[in-house]
């Protein structure tokens, strides 16, 4: 075994072994938690999977498949994402009025429906109808109906190890999204004599029909939501752990039958917003979560803009699933204990400061010129990357030969580690003061609530992704073109906007925070949410 592959290894053991023990680390505390809990952790990690392979994707999709521009494609996926936050919004009043199994139900089956005709339908107008509108209803409801659980089924001294829990098996569904996304466009792409990919969209021919590669990612995800409705069977539903950690039932709400339950729940529902609508202390807060946006831009770009960007300046069959959707998150999983424990003491204003200023500025790193990275790829680091990780080679002599991996993906990688350890800094903070700070019966309202800003955003990002594509790419509209020497232009305007954040935080923050502590108080917070407050605002 020579130095090369003992260090893989010893990467690849210790890293497997670290993940058993914090899976563990957070499980052993939440042996109190009923099974529920576990089968909706399944259902996050199963979910995740599906939708991040997909959404990679999409944007490929549109353009290959549906015949849709660059700008055309932007504006889609803007149209989509919106519908699919303002459902989202709906969707924790939702949970809180009908319970966690019916929602999930509910998920699960708009999800098989958008899966199977996003697979067959190229139709543009036919496609957001059957597609992308059962897609938005189904995937919406995921996120705030795990938090909503995680705080029923935790007790106030074990909700930190069920957050932690359901972050990391979160990311571990991005990651094998982002695997499973370079893994099928691999495995159905045509190749040339010397297996160099000539045409990824190639596809496969299944049951008489043929699917394009990008269409096969609905399939698979049609297969995982048959996963998810075997889950959705062995759940309960109305249960929660109470602060002594016994199990106890939640009494189920007399909604009525047929039409008359329909009512009732859109009442109840809109009883439910309406009364957390009214309340100062939640437009304070969301005040404060509306700062935190530009910079969470990024993800938006990561998810819409980096695909065809990768491909355009990496070349066909470029491993952007592996250096972003398995990177990112395999990283957050290993790195987010390790920055909690050592920043246990320090306040989550600070954090979230310090995080997205990490964040924001890594994104300059992606403009650097791929020349002054270019003597690491045949370095013990670029043979781990390029050989070991990216099978992008087989020898030193492969990494320096005519076909040699592009010296692109090094500022990329970069960019997307340095990106990461900011994540790892300021999105935990984030992710628990906004479950935290919901009073108790409005737990999904808040959760849901919380994302009206972060709506509000898409009509701007989605379209701001499509016009940098076909701007700055060497391919406009999949017509390819000399490459272009101002591609970096989009990480400038993206990373421009991302610093809105840190700053923003800086001047602001404060101010905000200490409205929200003084005004909690008339309000009537719970000592949670006074908690979650005064932990942010300890250093004044």
């Amino acid at each position: 075994m020579d130095k090369l592959d003992f260090i893989a290894w010893a990467l690849a053991i210790g890293g497997g072994i670290a993940l058993v023990g914090i899976i563990w680390s957070y499980a052993k505390g939440l042996k109190s938690s009923p099974m529920d809990m576990w089968l909706m952790f399944i259902y996050n990690a199963v979910e995740y999977t599906a939708y991040a392979s997909m959404n990679m994707a999409l944007v490929l999709w549109l353009t290959a498949d549906c015949g849709i521009s660059d700008i055309g494609a932007g504006t889609y996926i803007a149209a989509w994402s919106i519908m699919l936050s303002i459902i989202a919004v709906l969707t924790g009043a939702i949970v809180d009025t009908i319970g966690i199994r019916k929602t999930l139900l509910i998920s699960i089956i708009f999800l098989l429906i958008s899966r199977f005709f996003m697979a067959w339908v190229t139709d543009p107008v036919f496609l957001f109808i059957s597609g992308f509108i059962p897609l938005a209803v189904g995937f919406a409801i995921v996120g705030p109906m795990i938090s909503v659980a995680i705080k029923r089924y935790t007790t106030k001294e074990t909700a930190a190890l069920g957050f932690g829990l359901f972050y990391v098996l979160m990311n571990l569904g991005y990651a094998g999204g982002g695997f499973l996304f370079d893994i099928v466009r691999g495995a159905f792409a045509i190749k040339d004599g010397a297996g160099k990919i000539i045409n990824e969209n190639a596809g496969v021919t299944l049951i008489g029909h043929h699917f394009s590669t990008y269409q096969m990612f609905f399939v698979i995800g049609f297969g995982l939501t048959l996963i998810s409705l075997i889950i959705a069977y062995f759940l309960k539903g109305h249960i929660e752990l109470n602060e002594e950690g016994d199990i106890v039932e939640i009494p189920k709400k007399d909604l009525g039958s047929g039409l008359d339950a329909i009512k009732k729940s859109a009442i109840e529902v809109g009883a439910q917003m309406k009364s957390v609508a009214i309340e100062k202390i939640f437009w304070v807060y969301l005040g404060m979560l509306s700062l935190t946006l530009f910079v969470r831009f990024v993800f938006y770009h990561f998810a819409y803009t980096f695909p065809k960007y990768g491909i355009s300046v990496l070349g066909e069959g470029a491993k952007i699933g592996n250096i972003y959707g398995v990177l990112n998150p395999a990283l957050i999983i290993f790195i987010v204990p390790l920055i909690a424990y050592m920043t246990k003491k320090v306040s989550s204003y600070k954090m979230l400061i310090i995080g997205s200023l990490v964040s924001a500025g890594s994104t300059f790193i992606a403009v650097i010129p791929a020349s002054f990275f270019e003597p690491l790829t045949t370095s013990t680091l670029g043979q781990l990357i390029f050989i070991k990780w990216l099978n992008l080679g087989n020898s030193v002599a492969d990494l320096a030969g005519a076909n040699a991996p592009t010296p692109e993906y090094w500022p990329l990688i970069f960019f997307i580690f340095f990106f990461t350890i900011g994540e790892a800094i300021w999105s935990p903070r984030l992710m628990q003061f906004t479950a935290e700070i919901a009073p108790k019966g409005k737990e999904g309202t808040y959760i849901a609530l919380s994302m009206l800003p972060w709506l509000l955003a898409k009509f701007f990002v989605g379209p701001m992704s499509g016009i940098l594509i076909h701007e700055y790419t060497p391919f406009k509209d999949g017509h390819p073109l000399p490459p272009a020497a101002d591609h970096a232009m989009v990480w400038v305007w993206i990373g421009g906007m991302a610093l809105i954040t840190p700053v923003a935080l800086f001047v602001l923050g404060k101010p905000l925070l200490r409205i929200l502590k003084v005004d909690g108080h008339e309000e009537g917070i719970s000592s949670l949410e006074e908690a979650a407050v005064d932990e942010i605002v300890a250093d004044e």
